[in-house]
């Protein structure tokens, strides 16, 4: 059933938010920290303990299954819009930051594919053509 899913999501999510919260404070940050990494934790959790303990029908895994694959973009996209946010907020350091971490991922991407060509495909038949198979008629 997937509202079983949207339950234990929603405890998840809450249990995340309040945990984030506290150590925002704990650490003095006027922000949530790390309460959505700490709510997919939990949800992770809390699927493979019902699973290895037998609370959860086929049915209700589906639902946790399907509403934990739905969280995950929707998570990432909310994060990325604050990061966004505080990026141009926080002046042009921010944004130069961001800017050059992107272009360096980009030059490894295209170092590490230039440098990783497969070998080429040996032109001459390996030994497993020569096996011949058996006659259909069993002579």
């Amino acid at each position: 059933m997937i509202i079983y899913g949207v339950a234990l999501l929603a405890v998840c999510t809450l249990a995340g938010v309040i945990v984030g919260d506290f150590l925002g404070v704990l650490l003095g940050v006027k922000s949530n920290v790390g309460g959505v990494g700490i709510a997919m934790i939990l949800l992770i959790c809390a699927r493979l303990y019902m699973h290895r303990n037998g609370g959860m029908s086929k049915e209700c895994e589906f639902g946790v299954g399907f509403w934990g694959a739905m969280y995950i973009p929707v998570v990432v996209a909310m994060a990325a819009q604050q990061n966004v946010v505080t990026a141009l907020h926080g002046g042009p350091v921010a944004l130069l930051a961001a800017v050059g971490a992107v272009l360096v991922c980009g030059a490894t991407i295209a170092v590490i594919s230039r440098s990783h060509r497969g070998a080429p495909l040996p032109t001459e038949p390996g030994p497993e053509s020569n096996v011949q198979a058996a006659p259909a008629g069993g002579r």
